[in-house]
């Protein structure tokens, strides 16, 4: 750890704080040699603090607690790097958690950037696929009106693409609504066959 590294600086009045920075340092001593009664007594001193600070940051307790464990197995693997004369035992760890959850922050930042990424990638991909099927979907309608009977599709013309109802396409055809209804019928039975829908 740099003593002039503004983090370490941050944490400096955690130190003060307990009950006693040499214990502290001694313990994680101990720890370096694999001493795990010390390891518990360094975890019961320090996960609050640790959670704290992550949490200040992440927001969010249940990845708060993810990476306060992240830290503590951090501490317990990497003990051996711990130098009193370089700075004290709180202030190295209360580092170590405030930069793993910066990490964590630019972690998911750079996640989020990479599937808007993606996402633009794939949208123009998209909307020209959905016009192609659009287009191939009106093309098939067509056709199949072209295969009805002059008076089914002049019926079903009205009534679908020019939103007249069947009463309106019966005036407007001069036919009674009765015929109107069979010919509308018989002309989608028609279409339905033609389009392949079941």
């Amino acid at each position: 750890m740099n003593p002039g590294d503004p983090d370490a600086s941050r944490f400096s009045a955690t130190a003060a704080d307990r009950r006693g920075e040499r214990d502290l340092d001694d313990l994680l001593i101990h720890v370096a040699r694999g001493d795990q009664n010390a390891f518990e007594a360094v975890y019961d001193r320090l996960a609050g603090p640790v959670y704290g600070v992550i949490r200040r940051v992440l927001r969010d307790p249940s990845q708060s607690e993810e990476v306060t464990q992240e830290v503590l197995l951090e501490v317990w693997r990497n003990a051996t790097r711990f130098d009193p004369a370089v700075g004290g035992a709180a202030t190295w760890v209360m580092t170590i958690a405030h930069r793993r959850a910066i990490d964590r922050v630019r972690s998911a930042t750079a996640a989020a950037d990479r599937e808007q990424r993606v996402a633009d990638v794939h949208t123009p991909h998209d909307e020209v696929a959905e016009a192609v099927e659009a287009s191939l979907d009106a093309e098939r309608v067509r056709r199949c009106l072209d295969a009805l009977t002059e008076v089914q599709r002049e019926s079903i013309t009205l009534a679908y693409y020019g939103g007249y109802s069947y009463r309106q396409v019966s005036e407007k055809l001069e036919v009674t609504l009765g015929a109107i209804k069979t010919r509308i019928r018989d002309g989608l039975i028609r279409m339905r066959d033609c389009l392949g829908v079941s």
